[in-house]
């Protein structure tokens, strides 16, 4: 078995590039050094491309499972996430956009 590095990214309040070996045979390996030569990129390239197309398969398919309301709540953490945390707004201003 060779060990390979590849980094997976976790999307949690920030995002951390994180360093995880994984065990590949050498048949898997052959495979992916002849894909990686056809496609111009490293072997750690196409397994970190691999990685984020799978995950973001995975959350497309969780996604349509959840009701309208969890949708919201998720779309609106990811608004939050995407806030600029250095600014600050009253509480009056954010009542007056509220009724208005």
């Amino acid at each position: 078995m060779i060990v390979y590095t590849v980094y997976i990214i976790y999307i949690c309040e920030k995002i951390y590039p994180m360093r995880k070996l994984i065990d590949l045979d050498e048949t898997t390996l052959t495979k992916l050094k002849v894909i990686s030569i056809f496609e111009k990129t490293s072997v750690k390239g196409l397994i970190e491309n691999a990685v984020q197309t799978y995950v973001k398969n995975k959350q497309k398919s969780q996604f349509n499972n959840l009701s309208d309301e969890e949708k919201e709540d998720i779309g609106l953490l990811m608004l939050m996430q995407e806030a600029d945390r250095t600014e600050f707004v009253s509480r009056e201003e954010i009542m007056k956009i509220l009724q208005s």
